[in-house]
């Protein structure tokens, strides 16, 4: 593999992971790929998700997604000495990301005003749940309830299916993204004024930033938006339509693409009847509508109305399974599955890389690190004597 030195984007930055599960790990490991120097904190028993997900031979391929590139060291930091390592690390590095419930870190002994002092140019970041402010600001946050505390439940599904949530931990993932773009960020504001500061993500600020067009209806209106399933929310026709072997997406996101949408089935004697001549009549007539573009889209094949639509530029996608996604041109013309070395050289596949820099990519150049796999290594960097499980490695031990 190339060395991260040679070419990763954020290579030379130094940041200490104290996260666990998904949403600190996600934002990590996004550092990682572009090149930082990222040492996994875990306890004696490692981070849970190394016993949860599909297991391959006693190996969590959820583990293995979402902290490659990663270091692993084993701390206890109920233990004091092993909370003076940490100091130690922290000491010269260039960010810490924790994901504790606010609060938990500086009850520990590193709030802010004590992480400046150990090293003013550190950069402190947290994704929580509910921000730091507020009645919240102390609950355990899962995705599950942020989906349904933010608004966002509530916009999924139908008015017969009620509420649902989005198959993915989105809030997770979405902290996880601001919370990296907030380090970066605060990484350039250093470079400026020489300074460290607070990086803070919350899985509910997430996802009221992400509902954000649907948020300016509200403001307007004072109304909740109406559950459209896999309908558009302000245009029609556009969702899912039914064909003889299947289902197919269609997307005519504009007055024009409605008329190539509707000439390429054949309908365009729809656009002359009153109740359908513009979109806000089709909105208002969307079922009947959508029973009329079924019954002649049924006619044909998935594959037919597709080579068609899209020789019309017209958008339209067949609807895929996850597996057939994955083993699809496009994804593999795009890297966006590679392998890492688990153990004993076993071959983990994982997603790739979505940003792509022309100078410095992204890369995999370290395998999931096993727990407590690079204790040795980086307590050996530590310039003074550290009491370590009971173990005292003398300076002359760690040069």
């Amino acid at each position: 593999m190339t060395s991260v030195k040679e070419i990763g984007a954020l290579s030379g930055i130094k940041v200490i992971d104290l996260t666990r599960v998904l949403s600190g790990p996600f934002c990590t490991m996004l550092l990682a790929d572009m090149g930082a120097d990222v040492i996994k904190i875990e306890p004696p028993k490692g981070d849970n998700v190394r016993n949860q997900g599909d297991m391959v031979e006693g190996y969590s391929s959820y583990f293995a997604q979402f902290n490659r590139n990663k270091k692993s060291v084993i701390l206890d930091l109920y233990v004091e000495s092993e909370k003076d390592i940490l100091r130690s690390l922290l000491s010269d590095a260039d960010v810490v990301v924790e994901n504790f419930k606010a609060g938990v870190f500086d009850k520990m002994g590193f709030d802010y005003n004590n992480l400046k002092s150990i090293n003013p140019k550190l950069i402190s970041a947290s994704v929580n749940g509910f921000g730091s402010k507020g009645e919240m600001s102390d609950r355990p946050a899962f995705d599950f309830i942020a989906q349904a505390l933010s608004g966002f439940m509530s916009l999924n599904g139908t008015e017969e299916s009620g509420p649902m949530r989005a198959a993915m931990p989105i809030s997770d993932l979405v902290a996880g993204l601001y919370c990296a773009f907030g380090i970066v960020c605060a990484l350039q504001s250093r470079n400026k004024t020489g300074k460290g500061q607070k990086v803070e993500a919350s899985l509910t600020s997430g996802l009221i930033s992400m509902m954000a067009y649907l948020s300016s209806e509200s403001f307007v209106t004072g109304k909740a938006p109406n559950k459209s399933g896999n309908n558009h929310p302000i245009l029609a026709p556009y969702g899912i339509f039914k064909t003889s072997d299947g289902e197919i997406a269609v997307a005519p996101a504009s007055d024009k693409f409605c008329s190539i949408f509707l000439e390429c089935i054949d309908l365009t004697n729809l656009l002359e009847n009153e109740l359908y001549k513009n979109n806000s009549n089709r909105m208002k007539n969307r079922d009947s509508l959508n029973e009329i573009v079924n019954k002649r889209m049924i006619s044909e094949t998935s594959d037919f109305w597709i080579k068609k639509l899209n020789k019309a530029v017209c958008p339209a996608a067949k609807i895929v399974s996850l597996p057939e996604a994955l083993n699809s041109q496009l994804i593999q013309d795009n890297e966006m599955v590679i392998s890492s070395n688990g153990p004993e050289g076993r071959q983990i596949k994982m997603t790739g890389f979505p940003v792509k820099l022309s100078d410095t990519p992204s890369q995999l150049y370290r395998s999931p690190p096993l727990l407590g796999e690079h204790t040795k290594e980086i307590l050996k960097t530590i310039k003074k004597s550290v009491s370590y499980t009971h173990l005292t490695l003398p300076t002359s031990d760690l040069v």
